[in-house]
């Protein structure tokens, strides 16, 4: 990690039950601590190619830092709605405005030892140019599907975007 504070930490999040009921509000440091269960939104931003935006995270992220993701996203701030969240990550992440509001497929519950969240998923086909947030992204780059099938095994993914990612292709095909 470097010597600068990780990000966001005192940003406050809805605290939320296993049937996604607010009961309280945490700082997110406070809640990731505690294992505190909150609420994310998992962005598949695509280009007008149907390229899969892809991207490593920085190294001071709160959670998973220096780790591949499929997705845009993050933590749904209190009192935000996840649609509201899901075009603010979008946009934040992505470095554009006037993103075209994401589609919600599906919600889940992403719970491990260590953390617990609520978690919306969503699509959006991003034909702006790109310049996603320094403090955000270390790198990036539009990658096929087959592209990404291939690094599944030979990068390191954030195992809640691996979870994300198995879903909405099993997602996909029921719908198919």
């Amino acid at each position: 990690m470097s010597d600068q504070e990780p990000l966001a930490a005192d940003e406050v999040l809805d605290v939320v039950d296993a049937h996604d009921r607010v009961v309280g509000q945490a700082p997110r440091g406070e809640a990731y601590a505690r294992g505190l269960r909150h609420r994310c939104v998992f962005v598949q931003a695509r280009d007008a190619r149907g390229r899969i935006f892809v991207h490593r995270r920085t190294d001071r992220k709160l959670v998973f830092p220096s780790r591949y993701d499929m997705f845009v996203g993050g933590v749904v701030g209190a009192g935000e709605t996840y649609d509201g969240a899901a075009l603010r990550e979008a946009e934040e992440e992505l470095g554009v405005s006037g993103l075209p509001a994401p589609t919600p497929l599906f919600r889940f519950l992403y719970e491990t030892d260590e953390h617990s969240w609520w978690s919306a998923v969503y699509e959006v086909r991003c034909d702006l140019p790109v310049n996603p947030q320094a403090e955000e992204v270390a790198w990036y780059a539009f990658l096929s599907e087959e592209e990404v099938e291939a690094r599944l095994e030979q990068w390191e993914w954030v195992p809640d975007g691996l979870a994300a990612h198995r879903l909405l292709r099993e997602h996909r095909r029921n719908r198919a």
